[in-house]
Protein backbone atom coordinates (compact mmCIF):
# COMPACT_ATOMS: atom_id res chain seq x y z
CA UNK A 1 0.00 0.00 0.00
CA UNK A 2 1.61 3.68 -0.96
CA UNK A 3 2.96 5.58 1.90
CA UNK A 4 -0.22 7.73 3.27
CA UNK A 5 0.26 11.17 2.30
CA UNK A 6 0.48 12.16 5.52
CA UNK A 7 3.66 11.25 6.09
CA UNK A 8 5.32 12.64 2.70
CA UNK A 9 6.54 16.09 3.21
CA UNK A 10 7.76 14.54 6.40
CA UNK A 11 9.61 11.86 4.63
CA UNK A 12 11.39 14.45 2.17
CA UNK A 13 12.92 15.93 5.80
CA UNK A 14 13.77 12.80 7.05
CA UNK A 15 15.64 11.94 3.61
CA UNK A 16 17.68 14.98 3.88
CA UNK A 17 18.61 14.36 7.27
CA UNK A 18 19.70 10.98 7.11
CA UNK A 19 21.85 11.54 3.90
CA UNK A 20 22.72 15.06 5.92
CA UNK A 21 24.41 12.40 8.85
CA UNK A 22 26.13 10.53 6.64
CA UNK A 23 27.78 12.91 4.49
CA UNK A 24 29.50 14.48 8.09
CA UNK A 25 30.01 11.04 8.96
CA UNK A 26 32.34 9.94 6.07
CA UNK A 27 33.69 13.38 6.00
CA UNK A 28 34.76 13.38 9.30
CA UNK A 29 36.38 9.63 8.21
CA UNK A 30 38.23 10.71 5.55
CA UNK A 31 39.90 13.74 7.76
CA UNK A 32 41.13 11.24 10.77
CA UNK A 33 42.79 9.16 7.51
CA UNK A 34 44.97 12.34 6.67
CA UNK A 35 48.32 11.99 8.09
CA UNK A 36 48.55 15.63 9.17
CA UNK A 37 44.78 15.82 10.23
CA UNK A 38 45.40 15.41 13.73
CA UNK A 39 48.57 16.95 14.04
CA UNK A 40 47.20 20.20 12.48
CA UNK A 41 44.21 19.90 14.92
CA UNK A 42 46.25 20.15 17.63
CA UNK A 43 48.61 22.70 16.43
CA UNK A 44 45.75 25.62 15.84
CA UNK A 45 44.52 25.17 19.34
CA UNK A 46 45.54 27.85 21.86
CA UNK A 47 47.24 26.86 25.33
CA UNK A 48 43.99 26.92 27.26
CA UNK A 49 42.01 24.86 24.29
CA UNK A 50 44.75 21.88 24.44
CA UNK A 51 44.69 22.02 28.13
CA UNK A 52 40.71 21.10 28.11
CA UNK A 53 41.60 18.89 25.79
CA UNK A 54 43.10 16.69 27.87
CA UNK A 55 41.77 13.83 29.71
CA UNK A 56 40.41 14.57 33.34
CA UNK A 57 42.37 12.59 35.84
CA UNK A 58 39.51 12.81 38.00
CA UNK A 59 37.50 9.81 37.54
CA UNK A 60 33.76 9.70 36.20
CA UNK A 61 31.10 8.62 38.94
CA UNK A 62 28.91 5.38 37.82
CA UNK A 63 26.14 7.33 37.74
CA UNK A 64 27.01 10.57 35.91
CA UNK A 65 29.04 10.53 32.05
CA UNK A 66 31.56 13.04 32.37
CA UNK A 67 31.18 16.67 30.58
CA UNK A 68 32.23 17.51 27.24
CA UNK A 69 31.57 18.40 23.60
CA UNK A 70 29.51 15.19 23.00
CA UNK A 71 27.66 15.47 26.43
CA UNK A 72 26.40 19.24 25.57
CA UNK A 73 25.66 18.10 22.02
CA UNK A 74 23.21 15.24 23.63
CA UNK A 75 21.76 18.00 25.63
CA UNK A 76 21.15 20.02 23.05
CA UNK A 77 20.06 17.65 20.55
CA UNK A 78 17.38 16.45 23.79
CA UNK A 79 16.22 20.12 24.15
CA UNK A 80 15.07 20.08 20.52
CA UNK A 81 13.54 16.69 20.98
CA UNK A 82 11.50 17.92 23.73
CA UNK A 83 10.39 20.80 21.42
CA UNK A 84 10.05 19.05 18.74
CA UNK A 85 7.55 16.50 20.51
CA UNK A 86 5.60 19.59 22.33
CA UNK A 87 5.06 21.00 18.77
CA UNK A 88 3.94 17.48 17.54
CA UNK A 89 1.55 17.28 20.29
CA UNK A 90 -0.04 20.73 19.05
CA UNK A 91 -0.32 19.92 15.60
CA UNK A 92 -1.02 16.03 14.79
CA UNK A 93 -1.58 14.43 18.02
CA UNK A 94 -4.22 14.80 20.77
CA UNK A 95 -4.31 15.91 24.33
CA UNK A 96 -4.74 13.69 27.12
CA UNK A 97 -7.46 13.95 29.86
CA UNK A 98 -6.55 15.95 32.79
CA UNK A 99 -6.51 12.64 35.19
CA UNK A 100 -5.04 12.14 38.55
CA UNK A 101 -1.41 11.35 38.78
CA UNK A 102 1.00 10.49 41.49
CA UNK A 103 4.80 10.66 41.17
CA UNK A 104 7.11 8.10 42.99
CA UNK A 105 10.55 6.73 43.21
CA UNK A 106 11.94 3.58 43.21
CA UNK A 107 15.70 2.25 44.24
CA UNK A 108 17.46 0.03 42.12
CA UNK A 109 20.60 -1.97 43.88
CA UNK A 110 23.66 -0.36 42.28
CA UNK A 111 21.96 1.62 39.61
CA UNK A 112 20.20 5.32 39.28
CA UNK A 113 16.36 5.48 41.20
CA UNK A 114 13.63 5.32 38.67
CA UNK A 115 10.69 7.70 38.83
CA UNK A 116 7.58 6.14 37.98
CA UNK A 117 4.28 8.20 37.44
CA UNK A 118 1.12 6.52 38.06
CA UNK A 119 -1.90 7.66 35.52
CA UNK A 120 -5.26 6.63 37.43
CA UNK A 121 -8.63 7.03 35.39
CA UNK A 122 -10.78 7.11 38.66
CA UNK A 123 -12.37 10.17 40.05
CA UNK A 124 -10.64 11.75 43.61
CA UNK A 125 -13.67 10.98 45.11
CA UNK A 126 -13.82 7.63 44.83
CA UNK A 127 -14.16 5.46 47.88
CA UNK A 128 -11.84 2.99 48.95
CA UNK A 129 -14.01 -0.01 48.52
CA UNK A 130 -14.42 0.53 44.84
CA UNK A 131 -13.27 -3.01 43.38
CA UNK A 132 -9.12 -2.10 42.22
CA UNK A 133 -8.45 -1.73 38.42
CA UNK A 134 -5.94 -3.28 36.25
CA UNK A 135 -2.24 -1.72 35.61
CA UNK A 136 0.18 -1.71 33.31
CA UNK A 137 3.88 -1.01 33.75
CA UNK A 138 4.69 1.12 30.93
CA UNK A 139 7.81 2.37 28.57
CA UNK A 140 8.46 4.67 26.38
CA UNK A 141 10.58 5.05 23.08
CA UNK A 142 13.24 6.56 21.70
CA UNK A 143 16.16 4.60 20.61
CA UNK A 144 17.28 4.44 24.05
CA UNK A 145 18.86 7.58 24.40
CA UNK A 146 15.88 10.55 23.86
CA UNK A 147 12.11 10.72 25.63
CA UNK A 148 10.74 10.35 28.85
CA UNK A 149 7.40 10.23 30.19
CA UNK A 150 7.50 14.35 30.28
CA UNK A 151 7.86 14.39 26.46
CA UNK A 152 3.97 15.99 25.82
CA UNK A 153 2.70 13.33 23.27
CA UNK A 154 3.85 10.57 25.53
CA UNK A 155 2.30 11.86 28.81
CA UNK A 156 -0.83 12.77 26.48
CA UNK A 157 -0.81 8.90 25.61
CA UNK A 158 -0.56 7.44 29.18
CA UNK A 159 -3.62 9.50 29.50
CA UNK A 160 -5.80 8.67 26.89
CA UNK A 161 -4.54 4.80 27.06
CA UNK A 162 -5.87 4.96 31.20
CA UNK A 163 -8.72 7.02 30.76
CA UNK A 164 -10.31 5.03 27.84
CA UNK A 165 -9.08 1.89 28.70
CA UNK A 166 -10.01 2.06 32.33
CA UNK A 167 -6.68 0.50 33.91
CA UNK A 168 -3.92 2.42 35.91
CA UNK A 169 -0.95 2.70 33.90
CA UNK A 170 2.55 3.19 35.94
CA UNK A 171 5.00 4.82 33.44
CA UNK A 172 8.75 3.90 34.21
CA UNK A 173 11.17 7.02 33.37
CA UNK A 174 14.08 4.63 32.67
CA UNK A 175 17.95 6.01 32.48
CA UNK A 176 18.94 6.90 28.87
CA UNK A 177 21.76 5.68 27.12
CA UNK A 178 24.79 6.35 26.64
CA UNK A 179 25.04 7.82 30.28
CA UNK A 180 23.39 4.49 31.31
CA UNK A 181 23.98 1.41 29.10
CA UNK A 182 22.73 -1.33 29.35
CA UNK A 183 21.66 -3.04 31.48
CA UNK A 184 20.76 -0.33 33.20
CA UNK A 185 16.98 0.59 32.05
CA UNK A 186 16.09 -3.22 32.43
CA UNK A 187 17.15 -3.61 35.68
CA UNK A 188 15.47 -0.59 36.61
CA UNK A 189 12.02 -2.10 34.82
CA UNK A 190 12.57 -4.94 36.41
CA UNK A 191 12.91 -2.98 40.16
CA UNK A 192 9.49 -1.13 38.81
CA UNK A 193 7.81 -3.92 38.05
CA UNK A 194 7.94 -5.68 41.66
CA UNK A 195 7.23 -2.17 42.70
CA UNK A 196 4.14 -2.03 41.21
CA UNK A 197 3.18 -5.58 42.62
CA UNK A 198 4.19 -4.37 46.32
CA UNK A 199 1.83 -1.50 46.24
CA UNK A 200 -0.60 -2.61 44.71
CA UNK A 201 -2.89 -2.99 47.61
CA UNK A 202 -1.86 0.92 48.01
CA UNK A 203 -2.58 2.18 44.66
CA UNK A 204 -5.83 0.05 44.45
CA UNK A 205 -4.73 -2.28 42.23
CA UNK A 206 -5.73 -5.71 41.11
CA UNK A 207 -2.34 -7.70 41.46
CA UNK A 208 -3.84 -10.83 39.48
CA UNK A 209 -4.27 -8.43 36.42
CA UNK A 210 -0.88 -6.80 35.56
CA UNK A 211 0.55 -6.45 32.19
CA UNK A 212 3.14 -4.57 30.71
CA UNK A 213 3.80 -2.10 27.91
CA UNK A 214 6.12 -1.18 25.61
CA UNK A 215 6.73 1.11 21.79
CA UNK A 216 10.00 0.70 20.33
CA UNK A 217 13.40 0.89 22.40
CA UNK A 218 9.95 0.41 25.67
CA UNK A 219 8.96 -2.46 23.97
CA UNK A 220 12.64 -3.80 23.82
CA UNK A 221 12.52 -3.40 27.59
CA UNK A 222 8.91 -4.22 28.59
CA UNK A 223 9.97 -7.74 26.75
CA UNK A 224 13.63 -8.09 28.83
CA UNK A 225 11.33 -7.69 31.96
CA UNK A 226 8.84 -10.20 31.03
CA UNK A 227 11.71 -12.41 30.72
CA UNK A 228 13.08 -11.69 33.93
CA UNK A 229 10.39 -12.10 35.81
CA UNK A 230 9.33 -15.43 33.65
CA UNK A 231 13.02 -17.02 34.54
CA UNK A 232 12.40 -15.30 38.44
CA UNK A 233 12.41 -18.39 41.45
CA UNK A 234 8.76 -16.52 42.34
CA UNK A 235 7.78 -15.02 39.57
CA UNK A 236 5.16 -12.54 39.73
CA UNK A 237 1.43 -13.20 37.94
CA UNK A 238 2.35 -11.24 34.78
CA UNK A 239 -0.82 -11.19 32.66
CA UNK A 240 -0.09 -9.16 29.22
CA UNK A 241 2.12 -7.54 26.80
CA UNK A 242 1.32 -5.11 24.42
CA UNK A 243 4.37 -4.49 22.13
CA UNK A 244 4.25 -1.71 19.63
CA UNK A 245 6.83 -1.06 16.62
CA UNK A 246 9.58 -2.94 18.98
CA UNK A 247 12.97 -3.77 18.14
CA UNK A 248 13.78 -7.03 19.40
CA UNK A 249 16.94 -8.14 17.77
CA UNK A 250 19.69 -5.65 18.25
CA UNK A 251 21.86 -8.07 16.02
CA UNK A 252 20.02 -6.58 13.13
CA UNK A 253 19.12 -10.13 12.14
CA UNK A 254 15.66 -9.60 11.65
CA UNK A 255 15.82 -5.98 10.12
CA UNK A 256 13.32 -5.52 7.23
CA UNK A 257 14.97 -2.89 5.04
CA UNK A 258 12.50 -3.41 2.25
CA UNK A 259 10.57 -0.77 4.18
CA UNK A 260 13.24 1.23 4.03
CA UNK A 261 13.83 0.63 0.58
CA UNK A 262 10.17 1.34 -0.39
CA UNK A 263 11.00 5.09 0.97
CA UNK A 264 13.68 5.77 -1.01
CA UNK A 265 16.16 6.00 1.74
CA UNK A 266 19.05 3.68 0.67
CA UNK A 267 20.26 0.47 2.69
CA UNK A 268 23.49 1.60 3.96
CA UNK A 269 22.04 5.24 5.31
CA UNK A 270 19.24 2.97 6.98
CA UNK A 271 21.52 0.33 8.42
CA UNK A 272 24.05 3.26 9.63
CA UNK A 273 21.43 4.90 11.52
CA UNK A 274 20.15 1.30 12.75
CA UNK A 275 23.59 0.21 14.26
CA UNK A 276 23.87 3.36 15.61
CA UNK A 277 21.07 2.80 18.32
CA UNK A 278 22.65 -0.32 18.99
CA UNK A 279 25.64 1.48 19.56
CA UNK A 280 24.58 3.91 21.87
CA UNK A 281 22.85 1.76 23.90
CA UNK A 282 24.94 -1.41 24.45
CA UNK A 283 28.50 -1.33 26.42
CA UNK A 284 30.33 -3.56 23.44
CA UNK A 285 28.85 -5.39 20.31
CA UNK A 286 28.69 -8.81 21.85
CA UNK A 287 25.87 -7.88 24.45
CA UNK A 288 23.75 -7.76 21.64
CA UNK A 289 23.51 -11.60 21.21
CA UNK A 290 22.15 -11.73 25.23
CA UNK A 291 18.51 -12.34 25.59
CA UNK A 292 17.57 -9.62 27.64
CA UNK A 293 19.48 -7.34 25.02
CA UNK A 294 17.61 -8.76 22.54
CA UNK A 295 14.57 -11.16 23.39
CA UNK A 296 14.49 -12.27 20.51
CA UNK A 297 17.59 -14.22 20.99
CA UNK A 298 16.29 -16.42 23.86
CA UNK A 299 16.83 -19.65 24.31
CA UNK A 300 12.91 -20.57 24.86
CA UNK A 301 9.97 -18.31 24.90
CA UNK A 302 7.81 -20.82 26.86
CA UNK A 303 5.67 -19.51 30.04
CA UNK A 304 5.64 -15.78 28.51
CA UNK A 305 2.36 -13.92 29.24
CA UNK A 306 0.00 -13.49 26.14
CA UNK A 307 1.56 -11.01 23.82
CA UNK A 308 -0.16 -7.97 21.17
CA UNK A 309 1.87 -7.07 18.84
CA UNK A 310 1.49 -3.70 16.82
CA UNK A 311 3.72 -2.84 13.62
CA UNK A 312 3.92 -0.56 11.00
CA UNK A 313 4.72 -1.43 7.11
CA UNK A 314 6.92 1.47 6.30
CA UNK A 315 9.00 0.47 9.31
CA UNK A 316 12.17 -1.48 9.20
CA UNK A 317 11.55 -3.09 12.67
CA UNK A 318 8.39 -4.72 11.24
CA UNK A 319 10.61 -7.88 10.55
CA UNK A 320 11.51 -7.98 14.63
CA UNK A 321 7.43 -7.78 15.32
CA UNK A 322 6.36 -10.38 12.77
CA UNK A 323 9.29 -12.82 14.25
CA UNK A 324 9.05 -12.24 18.11
CA UNK A 325 5.16 -13.05 17.41
CA UNK A 326 6.33 -16.00 15.52
CA UNK A 327 8.52 -16.94 17.96
CA UNK A 328 5.74 -17.01 21.09
CA UNK A 329 3.64 -18.77 18.84
CA UNK A 330 5.84 -21.94 18.36
CA UNK A 331 6.58 -21.80 21.84
CA UNK A 332 2.70 -22.47 22.84
CA UNK A 333 2.28 -18.48 23.88
CA UNK A 334 -0.94 -16.89 22.73
CA UNK A 335 0.49 -14.18 20.38
CA UNK A 336 -1.68 -11.75 17.87
CA UNK A 337 0.61 -9.74 15.67
CA UNK A 338 -0.83 -6.93 13.46
CA UNK A 339 0.47 -5.05 10.77
CA UNK A 340 -1.17 -1.27 9.63
CA UNK A 341 -0.51 -0.42 6.41
CA UNK A 342 0.49 2.60 4.58
CA UNK A 343 1.93 4.24 7.70
CA UNK A 344 5.68 4.45 9.78
CA UNK A 345 7.35 3.80 13.01
CA UNK A 346 5.66 6.94 14.96
CA UNK A 347 2.40 6.33 13.54
CA UNK A 348 0.74 6.66 16.89
CA UNK A 349 1.71 9.70 17.60
CA UNK A 350 -0.79 11.07 14.74
CA UNK A 351 -3.77 10.77 16.61
CA UNK A 352 -5.28 14.24 15.56
CA UNK A 353 -4.89 13.80 11.91
CA UNK A 354 -4.54 10.00 10.58
CA UNK A 355 -7.57 7.48 10.89
CA UNK A 356 -4.71 4.69 11.07
CA UNK A 357 -3.62 6.49 14.45
CA UNK A 358 -6.73 6.40 16.09
CA UNK A 359 -7.53 2.79 15.17
CA UNK A 360 -4.02 2.20 16.47
CA UNK A 361 -5.06 4.08 19.60
CA UNK A 362 -8.34 1.68 19.68
CA UNK A 363 -6.40 -1.46 19.61
CA UNK A 364 -4.13 -0.46 22.02
CA UNK A 365 -7.64 0.05 24.33
CA UNK A 366 -9.08 -2.87 23.50
CA UNK A 367 -5.81 -5.08 24.83
CA UNK A 368 -5.38 -3.57 27.75
CA UNK A 369 -9.28 -3.95 28.68
CA UNK A 370 -8.83 -7.72 28.22
CA UNK A 371 -7.03 -7.24 31.23
CA UNK A 372 -10.37 -6.63 32.88
CA UNK A 373 -11.88 -10.00 31.94
CA UNK A 374 -15.00 -9.03 32.54
CA UNK A 375 -14.56 -7.87 35.40
CA UNK A 376 -16.82 -4.56 35.93
CA UNK A 377 -15.46 -1.48 37.75
CA UNK A 378 -18.08 0.80 39.55
CA UNK A 379 -20.90 -1.64 37.77
CA UNK A 380 -19.70 -0.88 34.41
CA UNK A 381 -16.90 -1.81 31.47
CA UNK A 382 -14.50 1.16 30.43
CA UNK A 383 -16.40 1.25 27.08
CA UNK A 384 -19.77 0.78 28.62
Amino acid sequence: MPLDPIFAERLRVHRRYLIGRAFTAAKKRLTSLWPFAHALSAGSQTPKQNAAARPSRRPATPDRAPAGPRARARAKHRRAALAWDRTELETVGTPGPDIRTTEHTVDVPGRPSARIRVYDPRPAADPADRLPLPAVLAFFGGAFRIGGIDYPTTDAGFRRRAADAGVVIAAVDYALAPEHRFPVAVEQGAAALRWLFAHAAELNVDADRIGILGTSAGANLAAAVALINRDDPDPLPLRLQVLEVPVLDLTGRHLDLRATRALGVPTVIALRELRSVARTYLPHRRAAREPLASPLRAASLEGLPSAVILTAEFDPLRGDGAAYAAALRAAGVDASAVQYLGVTHDTPIFTGVLPAARRWHADVVAALCGLHGGRLHGGRLPDD
